[in-house]
């Protein structure tokens, strides 16, 4: 008994000191909680991404919501492992919402372009991205950019991960533009809270607020869980079905995920391995190929590293120096994402801002990753359990986690307008634009423009003028496709 008790002992040390459990101040425990919070926070992907994918290409052609759904959390769970295993952070990647929207929106429509080519484009964006990582030029932008503008990061994926949370529980609407209004969103329906699922989130946030400030172990887990009991309990006895059913819209419905438990069925993996990486460029030319997985590769570029300053700040891994220990795996693996989500015909794989619900819970190193990873795979066999864990139960974690984060603001030099103003544009334009990308592309084009302005050009790393140059071309796509007769 004793030495299967010292051998037991000397494995879990060894677990311990592998992924620095107790030096990053964490438990098995909370590892594990934070694993269930981060795939509970992120789960919606699974059923999100194939409606967002599920349309057809310019020939007609479809991908299937049933396929694209199962190598969605099958791509999902093993880079997730890998992450957690490998470079030992508790960072969950999924296909990113950016760009699968672009790709399906944009990139598809295309004439002549099918799926095939379309990830075609993707994994080139996301070979270029590891060929970037390998060289050190990623890591290089990374340690350029000023401590002040990683703080601004921090806070601006804080306000954005809360307005997701607000959006997905429908307390924050999108007021159409019919209404004749320049307010872009609005509270609730028409100016009012209405339906029970917003009364699921209003209880949602107020229980996991009371055991945050309990300081309750579990507290954002719990909160998830006890919301999910509560929306399923009142679907089944008031029937209150889906915002949206495909043809009918319901303003006090659920928000896509409607709580119910759906038909078992096994997982279609046969979309792997279904991608013509150089078929664009024959069909719609190398110069419009190029411009397309340029935009596809810029904003998986930078989402990735914002979103990977944010979450290691919230963990506590962010050294003094601004640096992440083993960034290069986790760019790595956040590279390799992109390469197989796009290989799978699932868009690219990246690390999920999401991810912050499990850091919320206490989640400091990979354990939480293959935990979340384990759970994702397993998501492939039991989809209809993911569908009785509605938005509204999950956005009370996220705007809590959007707190914590917001809370670093008083880090930066205000009194510094080098600083302050790109700061400033940048947390506010990553909610406002529902784009990372977006408000770290404005804050690096000012920090570089005000920096000249106030004679300070020689403190500017060369990286940023190449950085903020890109984001320039980025933001200008637009016109340039106009030019060259692109989309």
């Amino acid at each position: 008994m004793t030495t299967t008790a010292t051998k037991m002992g000397l494995r879990l040390s060894a677990v311990d000191r592998y992924f620095m459990l107790t030096e990053r101040g964490s438990t098995y425990s909370r590892e594990i909680r934070g694993g269930f919070a981060t795939f509970f926070a992120m789960s919606y992907i699974v059923v999100l991404n194939p409606l967002i994918l599920g349309g057809a290409d310019s020939a007609g052609g479809e991908l299937g919501i049933e396929r694209v759904a199962a190598v969605t959390a099958f791509v999902a769970g093993i880079l997730t492992i890998i992450m957690g295993a490998w470079a030992k952070h508790p960072f969950a990647l999924a296909a990113g919402l950016g760009v699968n929207a672009f790709v399906a929106v944009t990139v598809a429509t295309n004439p002549g372009l099918t799926w095939p080519d379309v990830m075609g484009l993707v994994v080139l964006s996301g070979i270029t991205m590891f060929i970037l990582v390998l060289t050190g030029f990623r890591t290089a932008v990374f340690k350029a950019v000023p401590e002040g503008l990683k703080t601004a990061i921090v806070v601006g994926i804080g306000m954005f991960i809360a307005l997701i949370g607000l959006v997905n529980a429908g307390f924050v609407r999108r007021i159409p533009d019919v209404a004749g209004t320049t307010v872009p969103v609005g509270l609730g329906f028409d100016g009012k809270l209405m339906g029970w699922p917003t009364v699921v989130f209003i209880v949602g946030l107020i229980l996991t607020i009371g055991l945050v400030v309990r300081k309750v172990k579990g507290a954002i887990l719990i909160g998830i869980v006890v919301s999910t009991v509560l929306a399923n309990i009142l679907e089944l006895t008031l029937h209150i079905g889906p915002s949206f059913d495909g043809t009918t819209s319901n303003p006090q419905g659920w928000s896509l995920v409607s709580p119910q438990l759906t038909q078992w069925s096994l997982p279609d993996l046969s979309l792997i391995g279904q991608v013509n990486i150089f078929g664009a460029f024959g069909k719609i030319g190398a110069l419009a190929a190029v411009l397309l997985a340029f935009v596809i590769l810029l904003s998986i570029f930078f989402d990735a590293m914002g979103t990977m300053v944010g979450l290691a700040a919230e963990a506590g891994s962010l050294r003094e120096d601004g640096t992440i220990p083993d960034v290069d795996k986790v760019l790595l693996v956040d590279a390799f994402g992109a390469i197989a989500g796009g290989g799978a015909s699932g868009s690219s794989n990246q690390i999920f801002v999401e991810s912050g619900a499990g850091i919320g819970e206490g989640a400091r190193t990979g354990i939480a990753s293959i935990v979340t990873g384990l759970l994702l795979l397993l998501a492939m066999f039991i989809t209809p359990l993911i569908k009785l864990v509605p938005f509204e139960a999950v956005a009370p974690a996220l705007v809590v986690v959007g707190f914590m984060m917001v809370s670093q603001v008083g880090k930066i030099d205000w009194s510094d307008w080098g600083i302050g103003i790109p700061a400033f544009l940048t947390f506010t334009l990553m909610p406002f634009t529902y784009s990372i990308a977006n408000g770290l592309g404005a804050g690096f084009i000012a920090f570089v423009l005000i920096r000249t302005f106030q004679g300070r050009a020689k403190e500017i790393h060369p990286l940023m003028w190449a950085v903020a140059a890109a984001f320039v071309l980025f933001f200008g796509i637009g016109p340039v496709e106009a030019l060259f007769g692109i989309g």
